[in-house]
């Protein structure tokens, strides 16, 4: 593999349109028609304290997305009956399946299942990979009834979607900064239901992180699904109620 190869390679995946980029590249990724996700590294140009830019990239990691229709049918049961939505999180390791499955419960939640009406479901798509649109348009199903707010900041957008599409589900993908848990708050005191995902091995990993304890002593969570590594991904280890005790 040669620097040129590495050009070449970045160039096609975005089109040809590197600079268009540039917000992601700072966060050393690229996310491309699909929901794909291109992880890149090289020197990293600061202002400051603030990472402007990369440039020498010397590495690519291509991770492809893709659906599973059906995989969240086995944890169906347990966060959704009749006239109910368990506040929901999903908590696993890198390269587990998380993002997958949280998109087949999307679908499933907005397009309904046997004797279970569909719901408005707000997707706050921030990097892309959930809904993978291009052009707007959704290259995965998320259902006939969800909105999507697509390469929109988590804690910006589940506060648009809020005040303006009503949504009685609303879901994204990694919840990790501060501005993303008073996000949260908003979502609960609305009355919405809120499906969401965090990197882990364990509960007890995720839920000791100071913006998950809060959470957690306020019992808002009242289903926690967690996937573990295994020979494959999407294996389910475990699905908890709201005092982690499994269901």
């Amino acid at each position: 593999m040669t620097r040129e190869d590495l050009k070449e390679t970045l160039e096609y995946v975005s089109g040809y349109s590197l600079y268009a980029y540039e917000d992601e590249v700072r966060q050393g990724f690229l996310s491309v028609q699909g929901g794909h996700r291109v992880g890149v590294t090289g020197k990293v140009i600061l202002d400051g304290n603030q990472i402007r830019g990369m440039k020498y990239i010397s590495c690519i990691n291509v991770r492809l997305a893709h659906q599973i229709l059906g995989c969240a049918d086995i944890v169906m049961p347990y966060i959704q009956k009749e006239d109910w939505v368990a506040h929901t999180l999903i908590v696993s390791p890198p390269r587990c399946g998380k993002t997958t499955l949280l998109r087949d419960i999307i679908r499933q939640l907005s397009n309904g299942r046997e004797k279970i009406p569909g719901l408005t479901v707000g997707v706050v798509d921030e990097r892309s990979e959930l809904a993978g649109c291009y052009q707007g348009v959704p290259q995965n199903d998320l259902g006939m009834r969800t909105d999507i707010l697509d390469g929109c900041p988590k804690a910006e957008g589940m506060q648009m979607l809020i005040r303006s599409m009503s949504p009685a589900v609303v879901a994204v993908d990694e919840l990790g900064k501060e501005e993303d848990f008073k996000a949260v708050e908003s979502v609960i005191h609305c009355g919405c239901k809120l499906i969401a995902t965090a990197h882990g091995n364990s509960l007890e990993d995720v839920l000791n992180q100071p913006f998950f304890y809060k959470l957690v002593q306020e019992r808002v969570f009242e289903r926690y699904i967690l996937l573990g590594k295994s020979d494959r991904a999407g294996i389910v280890q475990g699905i908890f109620d709201g005092n982690g005790n499994l269901c």
